[in-house]
């Protein structure tokens, strides 16, 4: 991915239920499976049955590579906490997984040019929240998945 496309798209207001953990850049490798089997083991539900399915970080340290991690989706459930997304404007960037499965690799790719050329030359700022949208796009033959970024107008 040499070039990255970015749509700006209006979300409304989405309330997501899921499990909430702690994510280091050296761990999430660990982290993002170990809280998605939590999220299975709580709503009784097999990894890839549950879509949408959203992989959320927020309040990520620059200096100590830690975030808060939400793993979640839509249906309520006893056991899970409640998000609430607001109705804002968000960068969208799709992405296709590296050699059809290398999802980390593409999904790592998308969020370092995303930060690095695309949002240095915009008229925006990162609100420090980003989410890997699944949707049944995510399962299809030619796979793909959103990464949506919090976003606001400088100034």
């Amino acid at each position: 991915m040499a070039k990255i496309e970015v749509r700006l798209e209006q979300k409304a207001i989405t309330i997501l239920y899921g499990v909430w953990g702690k994510m280091s850049d050296r761990t999430a490798a660990k982290d993002i499976p170990l809280l998605s089997a939590a999220f299975h083991n709580i709503t009784k539900t097999q990894e890839g049955t549950v879509l949408p399915f959203f992989v959320l970080s927020q309040h990520y340290d620059e200096s100590t590579g830690n975030s808060e991690l939400f793993i979640g989706g839509l249906l309520s459930n006893e056991g899970l906490s409640e998000l609430v997304l607001p109705n804002d404007i968000y960068a969208v960037v799709t992405v296709r997984p590296k050699f059809g499965i290398l999802w980390g690799l593409a999904v790592g790719e998308a969020k370092r040019l995303f930060y690095t050329k695309w949002l240095p030359q915009s008229e925006y700022c990162a609100q420090n929240m980003e989410y890997e949208y699944h949707s049944e796009k995510t399962i299809e033959k030619k796979p793909t998945l959103d990464i949506v970024f919090a976003i606001k107008k400088r100034g």
